[in-house]
């Protein structure tokens, strides 16, 4: 009884393992993609410098600012949050979606 149970057992962790690498175990929430890009992207009237980019895995805002200026951050992280957060109403830098485009602050300049 026991090595039937332990076999079982078994079975069912490789099945588990076998979906949670494949399909994964959190649902894809569609809620979460950002609707307003399309009414966001256009440059607010403060007319900060912006250029659009879609959030690849392991990127994050200043990475994504760092690699398209391809220098160092020349502002502060706090200024460059603002930034973000004027050109994308509603949207946190913190939050960003993968495969999302957003509007990030082009400080190239």
């Amino acid at each position: 009884m026991k090595r039937i149970f332990l076999f079982l057992f078994g079975l069912l962790t490789i099945y588990v393992i076998y979906i949670d690498l494949t399909a994964g175990t959190l649902p894809k929430d569609e809620a979460q993609v950002p609707e307003q890009t399309v009414a966001t992207m256009a440059v607010p009237e403060n007319s900060i410098a912006a250029f659009e980019a879609e959030v690849e895995p392991g990127e994050t805002l200043i990475s994504i600012v760092e690699g398209h200026i391809k220098k160092p951050l020349p502002v502060s992280i706090d200024e460059l949050i603002g930034d973000f957060k004027s050109l994308n109403p509603g949207q946190s830098p913190e939050k960003i979606q993968i495969g999302a485009s957003y509007q990030f602050p082009d400080y190239s300049k």
